[in-house]
């Protein structure tokens, strides 16, 4: 009872995000379409300009190389203030003719669009990182009601799929019971792979070693020696047939200048299974990761935020995992009615 009021809300936030891009560009449309000509700023220059405007980074991350040419540049900045309540995730759009940031701020701003305030809440609720999680814990227990729905429901699955169920419209609680089962049947396997995802991107928020790493805010950047551009040339050049999706610009030590993305014959489904690093003091190739090369596990693992997202699919994909992220929400309310029913026979 407890946890399906959060799933209502992870629920509705994660089908809107499902098109977040198409959105968020539809409502800042002017904002965000910028004018191609006069020279483009390299990419060494925004990492600079963003590194002196913020000069505490954990690292950045430009989220759209692969965007039109009149489109902003995205940038997310990973930040750490050193308190348990916030969860420091930042962004800046940039037009990469002139430089100019055209919105800026951290992801518990409305400021920086309400999309994006969404996706943290998504997250982790805005509480930090205790809401993270709470989330990952979530995960969990949505899989363990999916189970026992199972196994109580476990006579009438292939009625269900079979649509051999009639419903019953006689009263309040034989309509939540029908759609309770119903939708809990066809939404099964959907909700073991959406909250099985979830829960293992977010795994790492039950490493105490994580909580003690965020009470201590991030240091000042230490600016990678060579030049962004050059490194992305070079990283190019060592995996030529990789479309970048994702580029890493590293602000600690430690950290790589990494891209990451598909091959024209992979499915979007393995955008995060391909990658090339490059050490940013000396500028030569550190590791080069090729899916087909990566033990099993890996390269199924590689699948786990295009399926959680949707990502991988075309408009039609995105408008069933719209209707399907719903679906959980749906299973908490009939299963209020259900339970608050049985406490009144009770």
């Amino acid at each position: 009872m407890v946890t399906g009021i959060f799933l209502l809300l992870l629920g509705l936030s994660g089908s809107v995000l499902v098109f977040k891009e198409e959105l968020d560009h539809a409502f800042n449309k002017e904002l965000l379409t910028v004018k191609p000509g006069g020279g483009e700023r390299s990419l060494d220059e925004m990492y600079r300009m963003i590194c002196e405007r913020h000069p505490n980074l954990a690292g950045i991350a430009w989220l759209n190389p692969d965007a039109p040419a009149d489109r902003a540049y995205e940038f997310r900045l990973y930040q750490n203030d050193g308190k348990l309540r916030t969860y420091d995730l930042g962004m800046m759009s940039i037009n990469p003719y002139n430089g100019k940031v055209l919105r800026e701020g951290n992801l518990t701003e409305l400021s920086t669009g309400a999309l994006h305030w969404l996706l943290q809440f998504h997250w982790c609720f805005q509480l930090g990182i205790p809401g993270l999680l709470l989330a990952t814990i979530f995960g969990l227990t949505m899989i363990l009601s999916v189970i026992t729905g199972l196994v109580i429901y476990r006579k009438y699955v292939w009625k269900v799929l079979l649509f051999r169920v009639k419903f019953k419209w006689r009263s309040r609680w034989m309509i939540s019971s029908a759609l309770h089962r119903s939708i809990g049947v066809w939404a099964m396997v959907f909700n073991i792979v959406l909250f099985f995802t979830g829960f293992w991107m977010n795994m790492f928020s039950m490493r105490p070693a994580y909580w003690v790493s965020q009470t201590v805010s991030a240091p000042k950047s230490v600016l990678a020696a060579s030049s962004i551009d050059d490194m992305l040339f070079t990283a190019k050049q060592a995996f030529p047939e990789l479309l970048v999706r994702n580029i890493y610009l590293p602000t600690q030590p430690g950290k790589n200048f990494r891209i990451s993305g598909v091959l024209n014959d992979q499915s979007a489904l393995f955008s995060n299974g391909n990658s090339v690093s490059v050490d940013p003091q000396n500028g030569e190739v550190a590791d080069v990761q090729r899916l087909t090369a990566q033990p099993l596990f890996d390269r199924i693992a590689a699948t786990f935020f295009p399926l959680h997202t949707g990502s991988f699919g075309n408009t039609p994909v995105k408008i069933c995992y719209v209707v399907l992220g719903l679906l959980p929400g749906m299973l908490s309310v009939t299963g209020a009615v259900l339970w608050s029913r049985k406490r009144r026979r009770g």
